[in-house]
């Protein structure tokens, strides 16, 4: 028997259904080899050797090293980074400073500037990048589109290319390391973009 099929018979799953507990152990894993060696040294063997599960499990749930990198990453963000108050450039702002502070914690900007890296020359990992960054736009354009009828906000706007437009500015920031950004600097871009499509049509 080789070692995968050992680890395999160590932590068993169940078909394409995720286990519970093998997802739980193997993203923990992956948080753990993150937090003490950072993304440099993260790899699907070193995971797999962590959780006590096959590579074979991993792979079947996460296709690649980016996509389990960009799962490792969400599950440490702030759950009420799309809070609505019914204020749109107050939960904007809060929504832009808390990303920037959180990668500024931890070494999670570290993460998904590794994703970005990896993304620009392996195209799984473009892949990964692409599908994650499609439902972060799904979500913070939920939010600007529950706001759009009674923040005088045209119809003819996509509340998807806003958001893509405020996630723009923070990858900016974070690919040229500059991180640091207060409340009100954080209200004076969300109002630029608000003020650019509102009263429209």
């Amino acid at each position: 028997m080789n070692d995968d099929q050992d680890l395999t018979k160590r932590r068993t799953s169940i078909g394409a259904q995720r286990n519970p507990a093998s997802q739980e152990a193997i993203l923990q894993a992956a948080a753990e080899i993150l937090a003490e060696h950072g993304p440099k040294s993260f790899s699907i063997e070193a995971v797999a050797k962590r959780a006590k599960a096959g590579k074979p499990t991993i792979y079947r749930w996460w296709p690649n090293k980016a996509a389990l990198l960009l799962d490792t990453y969400h599950r440490q963000k702030n759950p009420h980074l799309h809070a609505d108050s019914g204020d749109l450039q107050r939960d904007l702002t809060w929504f832009l400073t808390e990303l920037l502070a959180f990668w500024r914690r931890g070494g999670s900007g570290a993460i998904f500037r590794s994703v970005i890296a990896e993304a620009q020359t392996d195209q799984a990992a473009c892949e990964a990048l692409g599908a994650y960054l499609a439902e972060r736009r799904k979500h913070l354009g939920a939010q600007i589109r529950a706001t759009q009828a009674r923040e005088n906000i045209g119809a003819e706007v996509n509340p998807e290319l806003v958001a893509e437009m405020l996630s723009g500015f923070a990858w900016i920031r974070l690919l040229t390391n500059r991180l640091e950004i207060d409340e009100e600097e954080a209200g004076k871009v969300v109002k630029t973009i608000l003020d650019g499509i509102r009263g429209r049509g």
